[in-house]
Parts: C-alpha cells; sequence; structure tokens
C-alpha cells in the first residue's frame, strides 16, 4: 500500500480536503508544526487562539494543533465547545499578545469536507505570502512533540459586545418572533441566545449535535433554507435566520418565508447602516456584486470600490481606512468598525433593529428599497471546460474586447478580473475564469430577465469561442 504523506495546498484562506482523502490528525500537525515556526520565528511567546465547529472530529482537530503549537513555546488557548469563526477572530483582535487564528472548519461544504482556516493578529486574512511560506515548510511527517495548552470561553465576551452594537430597548420593544436556522454548524445557540438576550421571540432548528448535519449542506441558500423558510411560515415569525457552518454568512429570510438574495441584502443593510445609524464611510465590493449595491452607495452619498473577487482584496481596503461595509458576492458582509472578517451574527442583529425601529416589514423595507434604486435580476452560470480549454481562453481573455454583444454596445470594458462590459442602462456581463477549477464563471445582470439571459447566452458562446 501507498503510505506516501498527502501533499497539503492552501486555498484562499487555508487547507480544505475530504475527510476521507487526506484530511486526518497527521496533516493537521504537520500544518500546524509550519505554522508554529513561523510564528514563533516572528513573535517568540505570542498567544494563539483555535477555534472548532460542529464537524466530525473538529474538537480533536483544535486539540492536537494546540498541542503542536504550545510545543514551540506558543500560548496557546483552545474554545471550550464549537464557535463561529467571527467569535474566534474578534476575541483575537482584543488580544494584544495575540499573533493569530486557527479555526477548525470546511464552513458551507457538506460534511464529508474538514477544513482549517488561519487568520492574523486582527482576526482578518493573513497574506498569500504567509500561506505559500506555510506550505513549503510542511513536513513530510507529523511531529512528535506536543505542548500544554489552555481552554477558554470565546463565546462570552463575544456576544456580551455584539448585543451592545444595536438598539436593544427597541429591539425588546417589537417584540419580533424570529426563527434561526444553524444549520447544525457552529453558531446553534449562539445567535439564539443573542436574540433572546434582545427581547425577540425565538424558536431554532438544527441546533442539535449531528455531525453528518442530518443530509443538510450548511450553506444559507436554497434548497438548503426550504426548512428555515417553511417554519417562518408556518409559525408567523416576523423574519428568519440562517448561519452557514462557522456563522461568517448569514441567509435572511422574509415573513412570507422566502430568502432575500445577497443582492438585496446587502444594499438593504447598507441603507440601515446610513441612513438610521447615521455611519459613513467608503462600500468596497467584489466586481460579481450586484448593481444594485452600487446604486444604493450612489443614493446615499458613499464612496464605492470594485476589487477582484477574494476577501482578501476586501480586506486590504479595509485595512487602508474610511470603509463602512466590505461586500460578497454571496453575501459576506464586513463591518470594519466591528471586525475585518464576515460576520454573520452581526448581519442578523442589524436587520433585526431594522424591522424594529421601521415598524415595517422586511419583505416591505426590501420592496421600498427596490423603488428607490431599481429592480435588476442577477444570475451566473458556469461553462465548463477542459483544463487545456479553460487555459486557452485564459490566454486570449486579454485582448478580448467585442464590439458588441447580444446586439448590444458596452459603454466600459473592464479587465480588471476577466472580462467585465458594462451597458448604458445599467446591465453588466463578466466572463471570470475560475483560479482554482477548469471553469470559466459568466455573470450577468440586467433590468430584466430576458435581457439578462440574452447577455449571458451570448457571453457563455464566446467563452467557447474563445476556448
Amino acid at each position: 500500500m501507498d503510505r506516501r504523506p498527502n501533499i497539503i495546498r492552501f486555498g484562499a484562506d487555508g487547507w480544505q480536503a475530504r475527510l476521507d482523502d487526506g484530511f486526518d490528525e497527521a496533516g493537521v500537525r504537520r500544518v500546524a508544526d509550519a505554522l508554529g515556526l513561523l510564528w514563533t520565528e516572528a513573535h517568540p511567546g505570542a498567544t494563539v487562539l483555535v477555534g472548532f465547529d460542529a464537524r466530525h472530529n473538529s474538537a480533536e482537530y483544535a486539540r492536537a494543533a494546540a498541542g503542536v503549537l504550545a510545543s514551540f513555546g506558543l500560548h496557546a488557548i483552545v474554545s471550550d465547545r464549537p464557535c463561529p469563526t467571527p467569535c474566534v477572530s474578534w476575541c483575537c483582535s482584543k488580544r494584544n499578545d495575540a499573533i493569530g487564528v486557527v479555526m477548525f472548519t470546511a464552513s458551507e461544504r457538506s460534511c464529508e469536507y474538514g477544513g482549517l482556516i488561519v487568520r492574523g493578529a486582527d482576526g482578518g486574512p493573513v497574506s498569500r505570502e504567509f500561506l505559500d511560506a506555510v506550505e513549503q515548510h510542511i513536513s513530510l511527517e507529523p511531529p512528535v512533540d506536543s505542548g500544554s495548552f489552555q481552554t477558554a470561553n470565546f463565546i462570552g465576551p463575544y456576544l456580551d459586545d455584539l448585543i451592545t452594537l444595536v438598539d436593544g430597548p427597541s429591539i425588546a420593544a417589537a417584540g419580533l418572533n424570529v426563527v434561526v436556522d444553524p444549520m447544525y454548524g457552529a453558531g446553534a445557540s449562539v445567535l439564539a441566545f443573542a436574540l433572546e438576550r434582545l427581547g425577540c421571540n425565538v424558536t431554532e432548528i438544527h441546533a442539535d449535535a449531528c455531525e453528518d448535519f442530518c443530509g443538510l449542506h450548511p450553506e444559507p441558500c436554497d434548497p438548503w433554507a426550504d426548512e428555515c423558510e417553511e417554519t417562518v411560515s408556518s409559525t408567523g415569525a416576523n423574519i428568519g435566520f440562517l448561519l452557514d457552518g462557522d456563522g461568517d454568512r448569514a441567509g435572511v429570510v422574509d415573513e412570507n418565508g422566502n430568502i432575500l438574495l445577497p443582492h438585496e441584502l446587502s444594499p438593504l443593510v447598507l441603507g440601515h447602516l446610513i441612513e438610521n445609524r447615521g455611519e459613513s464611510g467608503r462600500v468596497v465590493v467584489t466586481l460579481t456584486c450586484s448593481a444594485r449595491i452600487a446604486r444604493q452607495a450612489e443614493r446615499l452619498g458613499c464612496g464605492l470600490t470594485s476589487v477582484p473577487v477574494g476577501f482578501s482584496r476586501i480586506y486590504r481596503e479595509m485595512r487602508e481606512g474610511d470603509v463602512v461595509l466590505g461586500a460578497e458576492e454571496y453575501g459576506g458582509l464586513a463591518f470594519p468598525s466591528h471586525l475585518c472578517e464576515r460576520d454573520g451574527l452581526l448581519v442578523c442583529l442589524l436587520v433585526v433593529e431594522l424591522v424594529a425601529k421601521s415598524g415595517r416589514s422586511l419583505r416591505q423595507l426590501v420592496s421600498d428599497m427596490g423603488d428607490k434604486i431599481g429592480h435588476m435580476r442577477y444570475t451566473r452560470r458556469d461553462v465548463r471546460l477542459d483544463p487545456a480549454a479553460t487555459q486557452a481562453f485564459r490566454n486570449v481573455l486579454p485582448g478580448l474586447n467585442p464590439g458588441s454583444v447580444a446586439g448590444r454596445r458596452p459603454v466600459e470594458v473592464s479587465h480588471a478580473d476577466g472580462l467585465r462590459l458594462q451597458f448604458d442602462d445599467g446591465s453588466w456581463v463578466l466572463m471570470r475564469p475560475s483560479r482554482s477549477d477548469p471553469v470559466v464563471r459568466v455573470y450577468s445582470e440586467a433590468p430584466t430577465e430576458g435581457e439578462r439571459d440574452r447577455l449571458l447566452d451570448a457571453s457563455c458562446g464566446m467563452v467557447r469561442a474563445g476556448a
């Protein structure tokens, strides 16, 4: 039998792999060994916080990693229970002696996956250069040494701070009925407890320990949101909330049992920050975000900065300052006044605050917003190619500058992240090769579904022709 160790490669945040195909304690110890070496060289004796979600063996992996980190003389502190990523990141950001976070989670991936992500001293992403250095220092064999570590309650201090960020008396006075679905993830009982402390009447589902997630994928979107939507409808709740597996992204369900699209949620939250809470600053979005948040930012007088896909790009802009909100395509929202990391729990509290103080239903608020910034139809389609064809398209992309698409002439062309074409009515299309898979992602948005789909079909044809 071939017993050679797996080659470990990091993605944007860290390492993910199937539990039956490489993600095991030996690999965890090898990664922790490399992290311990680099962190000790830079900051001997510093503190590292270690968290974990509710997945199979996540707690055991966290303790194994903490022991390896402690063997380097680092002060390793492990959460005493499953906890959301933003919770551990926030705790790290509040400690002057902390150098980083190791969080064991595969986020929204199915139960077959394990993962670990790495965060820096401020709770935000570490650099690609640091992750590359970790990769290069991963040994072929797991280390033997293990030191002693501490455990601590990270959730308590985080929640104590979180509930001070919203208007508790207004929320309590509204007496809202709320459904919470942590999707068997790290947010189980955490968000529900915060909302109960604020005076909401909470019904929580999918909160029991279930390592295979009872067949659910912990991703806050349809079809995985179906039961939350049905519970909101059947109980007559005002709002429903879903958290992904590690709590950094949230889904929001209106009183009719319909989940808000990320392209509705982001501008809605932005409007609340500026108009109701009196905050100010730039908005940072990825190029794949809906035009609706750009329109909302313009309406509110906020500067807008668009960056290529990847939260690390949003993070760099937040570190520059004067940013009120960072928004990703899939609904991840970051509030740098709170934390330079996405926080799905804070998103939920802000939405509760908005509904409570407005006296209007969530669907009414979304409709009102649409009347102000216009309605758009957004979608994405993946064009799967073989690796050679994907590379061929990637090669021709810098020189691609079509005079028209679906009979329409673009008014603006950008090659900042793939090929993005903007049209005079606010419609746009983006063709973007994946950095990791043999696929080209094609995004399109337009005022009507028909126009959106015509742009999408023509662009997909352009991808196949270019490949």
